[in-house]
């Protein structure tokens, strides 16, 4: 399945499957989102798969709204390899 994101109001909603066949398109909607917002929110609950290079990316966006002092929410219970990354993020903190 190909990658679709839609937004409206600071809220994205990805859809699909995030690897790196389609990782480009994330990044480009994605870049300097936080020069434009304070604050977004990305649902993830339709991703129906994810690659280690979809997780990268979206770990760079979580690193960018924190160096940015910037407010990302990451909703929807998505793929575990993404929960499972963040989760170890956490612990090692």
């Amino acid at each position: 399945m190909n990658l679709e994101i839609t937004s409206a109001n600071n809220f994205f909603k990805v859809k699909g499957s995030l690897d790196r066949h389609n990782i480009h398109l994330f990044k480009k909607q994605f870049r300097n989102i936080f020069e434009k917002s304070n604050s977004i929110t990305v649902s993830i609950e339709d991703l129906t798969s994810i690659d280690r290079y979809g997780v990268s990316a979206i770990a760079q966006l979580h690193n960018e709204a924190l160096m940015k002092n910037k407010r990302l929410s990451i909703i929807g219970l998505g793929h575990n390899n993404l929960y499972d990354h963040f989760k170890t993020k956490e612990v090692a903190a």
